[in-house]
């Protein structure tokens, strides 16, 4: 078959035509199941009428960007499988999660966990863990897309800047139109494309060895590629950048109650359950679908090094990126070079499905804590629900247009954005599940000393990560600030004079 298309070399018609055909079932699909929406509850809670299964796949999709589909390969394609004891962290939270945080969810009509720090501190404590998230996931969302735009600018031979544009016009088109209904169901299917892909290229690598599974595990083996427990302590990752098993069970599984149950990204997911059980068995769900999602991945850069031991190159690796190394581009160079067409259109569409998943995940949790927390009842004056759906829409247009001008920021090389990116989210996540669990042990409190802890928290993480980030690994971040946040919240309760009466200590619950 012939090229009919020329921005690109490695792909002929029917790769074209795969990757059109997603874009718009895709686009499509999501329209489709947002329709009817008629209020904040049906544009971000997606009317709780969700089956628990379908939110748990959305989980998973929501946590898995595009650079994690090509970063994971990397890391055993440049090191070894000891990212996968991370796992077991990611699964003991989920857990602990599904049974002691989410029945705390469904006490009242709540919109995001920020509710529950209003329920327990007052407004003041709900705006800072709100706007902590607000900047953290403008930067990192941006961070994200941009990210995701430079392998499609490799795979499809455009302009970086077209690219993100692109990208982000696609993802709003049906976040916009259909809320986080549509977000959930397009991260459905879009899970189920890119695991489609990782398990196609582990089926696929072997056959083009004469020994198939045998020679290419031998090999991998050989090479150390399939050592995955490390036992040995420390708090900083291993000269080789490998992982210990302490780090997955200890920081692995803080790390993830912050992102899964204090970070609106995941929990506006777990919110859109019918009820307890159902989000119970949608975290459960998730828990049992992210070991074999790594570890597919890690697998597949295992064999990708001994692809690359036997054969060179078609393309030569790009010059490296701020937020993409050399190795995560030889996965999409393997997607463009060595795959038989049609079927590389398939793998193409699981990058672009990761890629959408995480900018429309990003879009709704910004739209919902923006306005749910910050703008509705703004100025003690309630409105009709038809204005808070307009208001509501309009936010996820205005965020998709600042997520955009972080990405071209980052393309830029603003240093700023940059280093915003890497630390932020780390700075951050300690803070919030601090306070969150502030708000779940204390139930009633006041506003100061959490605001202090937190803010202690952000300070404390900025000088690590300025100053010692080659001796605390970044899977230790938010263990360390949530212990701050506590810990300075606790002496800060005791050592602060305490409000009289008439200041109003107590707060009613807020709906």
């Amino acid at each position: 078959m012939m090229n009919s298309i020329d921005a690109n070399p490695y792909f002929e018609t029917g790769d074209w035509l795969v990757i059109a055909v997603y874009l718009v079932g895709i686009v499509g699909l999501g329209l489709w199941f947002g329709k009817d929406q008629k209020s904040t509850r049906d544009y971000f809670l997606g009317s709780r009428n969700i089956p628990w299964w379908g939110i748990g796949f959305s989980i998973v999709a929501a946590e898995t960007s595009a650079l994690t589909i090509i970063g994971v390969p990397a890391i055993a394609y440049g090191n070894n499988l000891t990212f996968i004891q991370m796992i077991i962290g990611y699964i003991i939270a989920r857990i602990i999660l599904a049974v002691l945080l989410v029945p705390h969810y469904f006490s009242g009509e709540i919109y995001s966990p920020y509710q529950l720090f209003a329920n327990a501190f007052g407004p003041a404590v709900r705006k800072t863990a709100a706007g902590f998230f607000l900047v953290s996931e403008t930067i990192a969302g941006g961070f994200r897309v941009y990210v995701a735009c430079i392998p499609i600018q490799l795979m499809f031979g455009i302009k970086i800047i077209p690219a993100i544009a692109l990208f982000v016009f696609l993802s709003l088109l049906y976040t916009y139109f259909g809320g986080v209904k549509a977000v959930i169901w397009t991260d459905a299917v879009q899970f189920l494309l890119f695991m489609a892909g990782g398990i196609f290229t582990l089926l696929y690598i072997p056959q083009q060895f004469d020994g198939g599974f045998p020679e290419v595990f031998s090999r991998a083996a050989h090479d150390g590629k399939l050592v995955w427990l490390n036992t040995k302590f420390s708090w900083a990752l291993a000269s080789d950048g490998g992982f210990n098993l302490w780090m997955g069970i200890i920081g692995g599984t803080v790390m993830v109650m912050s992102s899964h149950g204090a970070e609106q990204l995941i929990v506006q997911r777990v919110l859109a359950c019918k009820t307890v059980v159902d989000a119970r068995k949608a975290l459960v769900l998730s828990a049992v679908i992210i070991l074999p999602l790594f570890l597919v991945f890690l697998l597949v850069g295992a064999m990708l090094w001994v692809y690359y031991r036997q054969l060179p190159m078609a393309i030569p690796i790009p010059e490296p990126r701020p937020g993409v190394k050399p190795n995560d581009y030889v996965y999409p160079i393997f997607m463009l070079t060595a795959v038989p067409n049609i079927l590389k259109g398939f793998l193409i569409v699981a990058i672009l499905s990761a890629a959408m998943s995480s900018a429309s995940s990003a879009l709704t949790s910004l739209a919902s804590v923006s306005t749910m927390d910050f703008l509705k009842g703004l100025g003690g004056k309630e409105r009709a629900e038809e204005f808070y759906l307009r208001l509501s829409r309009y936010s996820t247009a205005w965020w998709g247009l600042l997520l955009s001008l972080v990405a071209f920021a980052a393309s830029q090389r603003v240093n700023f954005v940059l280093n915003a990116a890497f630390s932020l989210r780390g700075l951050t996540s300690g803070a919030l599940l601090g306070g969150l669990l502030l708000a779940v042990v204390w139930k009633k409190g006041r506003a100061l000393p959490v605001v202090f802890g937190m803010v202690t928290s952000l300070a404390v993480m900025t000088c690590i990560t300025a100053f010692w980030k080659t001796l605390i690994g970044w899977p230790w971040y938010t263990l360390i600030g949530t212990a701050v946040t506590a810990l300075v919240a606790l002496l800060a309760r005791e050592l602060l004079p305490k409000e009289n009466s008439a200041s109003g200590t107590a707060h009613l619950p807020v709906k």
